[in-house]
């Protein structure tokens, strides 16, 4: 009888044992995105981008158009440089000064104009992917994701961007997120 009561017990221990390092050993679900990439291949980055690209393409339009203006008036001033008076000269020289300045003023508030949207739009874009790096991530249960350029190694299974691309494309066509509200609003 005595045997019989210790193989319970031992076998009770051993199953209790068993039991709570089953619960120990679930394993913890990480993800790997490659934010650069999302932006390039998601249906919003390739949109905005195409957006940006024609607000370049005018300013650089616009910005030429004042160049020409400007090599115009030098050609006009150098073939009339002998003909007129110095007065009329100097006035005319004090004009191309002030074309050249405002030429490098519209050029550097150009510059400024696409850094400022440049970050606007990728305030936007981080902004989408947050929200669904989150829900992705509560959906199926990830302890962690993170972006590939902070991790040095990392075994390609673990890689979740294109699950996100394809999340942020179906949120994107259905007109809902940051950069379908963006790019309404750039129309």
């Amino acid at each position: 009888m005595r045997k019989i009561i210790v193989n319970c017990t031992l076998a009770f221990i051993a199953i209790f044992f068993l039991t709570i390092t089953s619960y120990a050993a679930d394993v913890a679900k990480i993800g790997v995105i490659n934010i650069p990439k999302i932006f390039e291949s998601s249906s919003a980055g390739k949109a905005i981008a195409s957006n940006m690209k024609n607000q370049y393409g005018k300013m650089r339009t616009e910005l030429q158009g004042k160049q020409k203006e400007i090599k115009q008036l030098k050609e006009n001033l150098e073939r009339e440089a002998a003909a007129i008076s110095k007065e009329k000269y100097d006035e005319k020289m004090r004009a191309f000064r002030i074309k050249i300045n405002d030429f490098k003023s519209l050029e550097k508030d150009f510059k400024a104009n696409l850094k400022r949207q440049d970050r606007i739009v990728l305030a936007i874009i981080q902004k989408d992917l947050i929200e669904i790096i989150k829900e992705i991530g509560k959906k199926e249960g990830f302890l962690l994701i993170i972006d590939k350029s902070a991790v040095l190694y990392s075994p390609i299974t673990i890689d979740i961007t294109d699950k996100i691309t394809k999340s942020y494309n179906t949120v994107f066509a259905k007109g809902e997120g940051e950069a379908a509200k963006y790019l309404k609003k750039q129309k």
